[in-house]
C-alpha cells in the first residue's frame, strides 16, 4: 500500500468518543474529581466537540440513558450538530438501579425484566429522535452463587427480551450486544463471551452485531482471532477500545499492550470492505489523569495502531504464508509493526489544518486552565462513578 492510500485510509477513519469519559470518575473506592471536568451532558458534549476540534477524526459521542437525560433529545440534537458532531451509539443503563441487584433483563421477577425492557426501547425512540443507528447494550446481568438462579431459565429471559428489543429496532438501526466475561457478578455472568453474544445475535436477526470490548476478555485471549471470526460471519458490529493489565479495563487506549491493538486493527485493515459499517468506540473512564487529553492520546493511539496495520505488505505476507515461511511472514508482520509512522499521521493532520499533536496541541492551547476556571473542581455529577 502506497503512502497516498494510506493516507486516504486513515481519512475514512472516524473514532467516537463517549460522553461519561468527560466527566469525573474514579474506583469503587472513591471519585477523585479533576480540575474543569464536564459536569453536565452538554459540557460533556462540548468536550467531546474539542477532541474532534483538535484530531479531526471524533464526529460523534456516544451518550448513556439515564446519565445523559435531557427534557428535550431534539434540542441535544441541535447543540450537538452546531458544535460540528453528531450523536453517536445511544448506551442504555441496565445496571444503576436498586431493582436490578439479581439482574435486569435476565431478572427472575417479569416486573423488573419489563422495566428493562421499557427502558431499552425507550432508548431505541430516544435514538431515533437524536439522529442515531446504533444501540449499544452492555447488561451487568449474573449471579453470585451456585443455585442462586437457573441459569437455562436466565438465558431463556435474556432471549427473550432481547427478541422483544429487536421487533422495535427501525429499519437502518442496529442493536450491538456486548459482553464480559466477569463483573459485577462473581459466579456466573449472562453475556460472558463473544460466543454468547454472537448466537444471540444470529438468532435476533441481521440488525443485531456483536461489540467487542477490548478489556472484556481473560488474561492471554486472542481477541483478533476473535474480531478475525466475526468479521468472517459479518457479525462484528463495533469496538469499545480501552486497555487493561489486570481484570478491569477503562486505561488508554493501546497504553498497557499497543502490539495487541496493532494485531486488531491489522484484522480490520485486511477485512478491507467487510469492515466498513464497524464502529470504532472508545469505552474509558480516567480517574487519576485528565479527561481530554488522555482522550486525545487513546484516538491518536488507535490512529497510530491502524496506520501500521495498512503498511503490512500483504502481497509478500500471503506468499510466505502459501510456501509456509513461518519465519518470514512473521518478519514481514512485525516490519509494518516496527514502522514508525509519526511522519504519516502529521502529514495527515497538517493536510486537515491541525497540529502534527493532537495533545501538544491541547496541552499548549490554555484549553486545561479555562475549562478549570469555568467550571471549577466538582464531584456533584458523576457520569462514570464505580460504587
Amino acid at each position: 500500500m502506497t503512502s497516498e492510500d494510506v493516507l486516504a485510509a486513515l481519512r475514512q477513519l472516524e473514532i467516537e468518543t463517549p460522553s461519561w469519559g468527560y466527566g469525573n470518575s474514579g474506583t469503587r473506592f472513591h471519585v477523585y474529581p479533576w480540575p474543569g471536568a464536564a459536569r453536565t451532558v452538554w459540557e460533556r458534549i462540548a468536550d467531546a466537540a474539542l477532541v474532534h476540534e483538535l484530531t479531526g477524526c471524533c464526529p460523534s459521542v456516544a451518550i448513556h440513558v439515564p446519565w445523559d437525560r435531557v427534557d428535550d433529545w431534539g434540542e441535544l440534537r441541535v447543540y450537538t450538530e452546531e458544535r460540528g458532531i453528531r450523536i453517536g451509539a445511544v448506551n442504555p443503563n441496565l445496571f444503576g438501579e436498586d431493582e436490578y441487584r439479581l439482574g435486569s433483563l435476565c431478572h427472575p421477577d417479569a416486573s423488573v425484566r419489563q422495566r428493562a425492557l421499557d427502558h431499552c426501547i425507550e432508548c431505541v425512540e430516544i435514538a431515533q429522535q437524536v439522529g442515531s443507528t446504533l444501540v449499544s447494550l452492555w447488561l451487568a446481568d449474573g449471579t453470585n452463587y451456585p443455585g442462586q438462579d437457573d441459569l437455562r431459565a436466565r438465558h431463556a429471559r435474556l432471549a427473550n427480551g432481547l427478541e422483544q428489543l429487536y421487533a422495535r429496532l427501525p429499519e437502518g438501526m442496529r442493536l450491538l450486544v456486548e459482553y464480559k466475561f466477569f463483573e459485577p457478578a462473581f459466579y456466573s455472568t449472562d453475556l460472558p463471551d463473544w460466543g454468547t453474544a454472537a448466537l444471540l445475535c444470529k438468532r435476533l436477526g441481521p440488525q443485531a452485531q456483536v461489540l467487542v470490548d477490548t478489556g472484556h476478555h481473560a488474561q492471554g485471549t486472542n481477541v483478533e482471532q476473535i474480531v478475525a471470526l466475526l468479521l468472517a460471519e459479518g457479525l462484528l458490529g463495533g469496538f469499545h477500545f480501552n486497555n487493561r493489565k489486570y481484570a478491569d479495563d477503562d486505561l488508554i487506549v493501546g497504553s498497557i499492550d499497543p502490539f495487541e491493538l496493532f494485531r486488531i486493527m491489522r484484522e480490520i485493515a485486511a477485512a478491507g470492505s467487510a469492515a466498513h459499517n464497524v464502529a470504532f468506540m472508545i469505552d474509558q473512564s480516567h480517574n487519576v489523569e485528565g479527561k481530554i487529553d488522555a482522550m486525545i492520546q487513546s484516538v491518536a493511539n488507535v490512529q497510530m495502531a491502524y496506520a501500521k496495520a495498512l503498511l503490512v505488505d500483504t502481497e509478500r505476507l500471503t506468499a510466505a504464508q502459501t510456501t509456509g515461511d513461518v519465519l518470514g511472514s512473521h518478519r514481514i508482520f512485525m516490519d509494518a509493526y516496527e514502522t514508525d509512522v509519526r511522519p504519516v499521521l502529521h502529514e495527515l493532520r497538517a493536510g486537515l489544518g491541525l497540529a502534527p499533536d493532537p495533545v501538544d496541541a491541547f496541552r499548549a492551547g490554555g484549553y486545561a486552565e479555562q475549562l478549570a476556571a469555568e467550571r471549577g473542581t466538582s464531584v456533584v455529577e458523576s457520569a462514570y462513578e464505580r460504587t
